[in-house]
């Protein structure tokens, strides 16, 4: 009695056992069906949008063989006579340098420096350490500077956001070190803070000893391809600076003691007024520096950011700043993948047989002459297996001038893949047959 029993139970198990084996079978048939569809779908619809891509680069390339005809092609090097020391010209976006001289020569850089002080109040304004709002008063030894200063007295409370104006229009030795000091503690905390975000925006060339460019030390030293690249920081986290660093004069209250009174900043950088395109950033001289100025401008799509060091004097520091401005916006364009486009991708032994993806970042190319053609390229990664989490890389996009590959951006995925179980895998067999009915 008990053997038949267990005979019995024995076979109901292998019953089981086979209507699952069965049932996976049936699933893996189903899902191998419905995917060899949509790959043949997916198939024609990518050669068709292939044939209409090559009619486009075809009208494409015949327009910029006739554009090419009327370009000019100049020597960059013999495109100006350049008397600075130092110069660097930057797309601001992607990064790339258009035109340099002795660029990585370490020199003195004046209150250029005020860039990386800026940079820093930015940080701590990202942080939350410190809001426009707060106020921030005024040491003795803040009040001290000397140079270009705001005159603010000692025990003088300003606002965050009045001493960023002090510091960007008027290059305000004593509102640097008093936001230094209301930061950092201390000047020379706050310089190692400098120091420090160098070393991790990778400016080898760049040593800071003040938070203001005022010291003849040998050991305070830039270049113009480092000042390039902390002012672009500065400008693509924090484009909330240009709303400063364009004013061209600004009325500031002086609260002490001795009563109310106002005070006009006026931006130091004159190339605000012959200049519709420039949007200011941070100009220094001193005796050992000379005339240094890095400006940033923006026309159309390309923001451009301009660095001269080292001019004999002022005029010649923005005429040649200028020049290079001219010569960016004249030879170079800027190619930017802005499609928001989400693209499918198939995944395995998941609740869902595919996810969207996107790419994880802006691609930008500058050309620094005639413009090309880009193709764009999707490449899903070979096997995407459930689960997937939101933001997890599937793929990348790939882009090429020709046969020669110029850059690549991640593709992730735009949401979460649960794993299937056998319950869902049961439910959808069952979905499909009553489909099929």
């Amino acid at each position: 009695m008990l053997n038949n029993y267990v005979l019995s139970w024995l076979v109901v198990w292998l019953a089981v056992i086979f209507v699952i084996t069965g049932t996976f079978q049936i699933y893996g048939s189903v899902v191998e069906q419905n995917n060899s569809i949509q790959n043949n779908e997916v198939h024609q619809k990518v050669e068709k949008q292939n044939l209409e891509k090559q009619n486009e680069k075809n009208r494409d390339e015949k327009k910029q063989d006739e554009k090419s005809q009327n370009v000019k092609n100049q020597s960059e090097e013999n495109q100006f006579e350049m008397t600075a020391r130092e110069n660097c010209l930057m797309e601001a976006i992607s990064g790339t340098i258009l035109l340099e001289k002795n660029s990585k020569e370490h020199v003195s850089i004046a209150s250029v420096t005020k860039i990386m002080t800026l940079l820093l109040i930015y940080d701590a304004l990202e942080k939350g350490i410190i809001s426009k709002e707060d106020l921030v008063t005024t040491s003795s030894y803040a009040k001290s500077m000397g140079g270009s200063q705001v005159f603010l007295e000692e025990g003088e409370k300003q606002s965050v956001e009045t001493m960023i104006k002090c510091i960007v229009i008027a290059s305000g030795n004593d509102a640097a070190v008093a936001m230094a000091e209301h930061i950092a503690g201390s000047e020379q905390k706050f310089v190692e803070l400098m120091n420090e975000r160098c070393t991790k925006l990778e400016m080898n060339d760049t040593h800071f000893e003040d938070c203001t460019g005022l010291t003849d030390s040998d050991n305070h030293y830039s270049c113009a391809r480092d000042v390039a690249v902390m002012s672009r920081e500065l400008i693509v986290k924090y484009p909330d600076i240009l709303k400063y660093s364009s004013i061209w004069m600004e009325t500031i209250i002086h609260s002490t003691n001795k009563g109310d009174k106002e005070f006009v900043l006026t931006n130091t950088n004159k190339l605000l007024k012959g200049n519709e395109s420039v949007l200011g950033l941070k100009t220094g001289s001193t005796s050992k520096a000379k005339y240094c100025v890095s400006v940033v401008a923006k026309q159309d799509n390309i923001t451009l950011i301009s660095v001269i060091l080292g001019a004999k004097d002022y005029k010649v520091r923005f005429k040649e700043a200028n020049e290079l401005l001219k010569y960016g916006f004249a030879n170079c364009s800027i190619y930017s993948d802005d499609s928001a486009k989400k693209v499918k991708c198939e995944v395995k032994g998941g609740l869902n047989s595919e996810l969207l993806a996107e790419r994880k970042d802006r691609f930008c190319y500058v050309f620094k002459d005639e413009k090309k053609i880009i193709e764009k390229k999707i490449k899903r990664d070979k096997e995407i297996t459930a689960p997937v989490k939101k933001g997890q890389k599937v793929g990348k996009v790939e882009y090429y001038i020709e046969e020669n590959k110029i850059g690549e951006v991640d593709l992730i995925s735009c949401e979460n893949v649960k794993k299937a179980h056998f319950v869902h895998v049961f439910y959808k067999i069952i979905q499909y047959i009553v489909a099929m009915m």
